[in-house]
C-alpha cells in the first residue's frame, strides 16, 4: 500500500450460519431511516464522533495530496490487456480476503468458488439519526445512480427499493455499536463473529460488507454493508461503490489489479472501466455460480478476449 492504512473495504467471509463465503457490498438506496437506537432497547445515539470526523477528513486530504482516490476511471497511464483482465478476475472472484478463525476475523486469502446473485438485487439504504438531510439526499442520489450503472454494466437487475435484500447502513460510531438488534432482525442466523466485527470495527477499517450463500452453491441471497457516517463525501462515495460492487460477487482485493478499486493501494476511489469489465465477466451467462477457478479459467479467457476486441 502507498499509505500506512488498512484496506479501505473489508469483505467478510463465512460469518453466517450455512454460509461458506464472503461477499461485500455497499449500498444503493431509497431513503429509509434507521429506527432510532432507543426503539431497539439501546441508549440514544450521541451523533457523529468529532474525533472521527476530524480523523477521516485528514485521511481523505492526505490521500488526495498523494494523488490517490482518483475518480477518472483509469487513463492512458493505466492500460490493461485481456491477459490482465483474466488474471485479475480469477484472483478477485475466486479468492476470499478474510476468514473466520476461532471466532475472530483474520486477513487470510483462501481459494473459493464463483459467487454472484441469481435473483434481482434490491438495495435498501438505512441511515442513522445522526445523518443530516443534506447528506441523506447526497448519498441516496449517489447510490441510486450507481445502482443504475451496475444494472447496465452487468445486465442483472439491480435497483433501489424499501425492504430489499442488500441493506446498506450509513451510521455514526455510536449507532453502529447499537446495530446488533437490527442485524439479528435481518439475519437471524448471523454469527457472533460477524456481530463482533461490525460492533468493534477498528478506526483503520473504513467500511465493510458481507453476503450470505445459504445453499453453499455460489448464489448470494442477502448482503449487508456498513459505512461510517463520519466519512467526508469522497471517502463515503468510495466505500459505497466498492462495497456494493464487491457485494455482487467480486469479494477479494488484488495488488496487481489496475486501474481498479479492488486493490488496497487506494489509487482509485471510484469504479473504473477495468472494474466494469470485471462485473460484465462475473455476470456473463457463460459462467455460473459455484464454478471453480479451474472450470472457469478457459471461459474467462474467452470472455476477456471478447471484451478487449480479441486482443491479448
Amino acid at each position: 500500500m502507498k499509505t500506512s492504512l488498512l484496506p479501505a473495504a473489508l469483505v467478510v467471509a463465512g460469518l453466517l450460519s450455512g454460509c461458506d463465503v464472503p461477499g461485500s457490498g455497499a449500498v444503493a438506496t431509497a431513503p429509509s431511516p434507521l429506527p432510532r437506537p432507543e426503539s431497539q432497547g439501546v441508549p440514544e445515539a450521541d451523533g457523529l464522533s468529532p474525533e472521527l470526523v476530524s480523523y477521516y477528513g485528514r485521511l481523505q486530504r492526505g490521500l488526495l495530496a498523494q494523488g490517490l482516490l482518483r475518480t477518472d476511471g483509469g487513463g492512458p497511464d493505466a492500460p490493461f490487456t485481456a491477459r490482465d483482465l483474466t488474471r485479475n478476475f480469477l484472483r478477485i472472484a475466486f479468492y476470499e480476503e478474510y476468514a473466520d478463525q476461532g471466532g475472530t476475523l483474520v486477513a487470510r486469502e483462501s481459494a473459493s468458488k464463483l459467487h454472484r446473485w441469481d435473483k434481482p438485487v434490491r438495495l435498501t439504504l438505512e441511515f442513522g439519526p445522526s445523518v443530516s438531510p443534506t447528506k441523506r439526499t447526497r448519498d441516496s442520489n449517489e447510490l441510486a445512480g450507481f445502482a443504475r450503472r451496475l444494472a447496465r454494466v452487468t445486465g442483472h437487475p439491480v435497483s433501489v427499493s424499501r425492504g430489499g435484500n442488500f441493506h446498506v447502513f450509513i451510521l455514526s460510531e455510536s449507532e453502529r455499536r447499537a446495530l446488533e438488534p437490527r442485524l439479528r432482525q435481518l439475519m437471524p442466523n448471523i454469527s457472533r463473529t460477524a456481530l463482533n466485527t461490525v460492533i468493534n470495527l477498528p478506526q483503520s477499517t473504513y467500511c465493510l460488507a458481507f453476503a450470505t450463500d445459504p445453499e453453499q452453491d455460489g448464489t448470494y441471497n442477502q448482503a449487508v454493508a456498513i459505512i461510517r457516517a463520519e466519512h467526508p463525501d469522497l471517502l463515503r462515495a468510495s466505500c459505497i461503490q466498492e462495497e456494493v460492487a464487491q457485494g455482487l460477487g467480486l469479494s477479494n482485493d488484488y495488488p496487481l489489479a489496475r486501474p481498479s478499486i479492488f486493490n488496497d493501494d487506494e489509487e482509485f476511489g471510484l469504479l473504473t472501466t477495468h472494474d466494469e469489465y470485471l462485473l460484465k465477466m462475473l455476470y456473463d451467462p457463460r459462467l455460473r455460480p459455484g464454478m471453480t477457478e479451474g472450470e472457469a479459467r478457459p471461459i474467462v479467457e474467452r470472455i476477456a478476449a471478447d471484451l478487449m476486441g480479441g486482443t491479448s
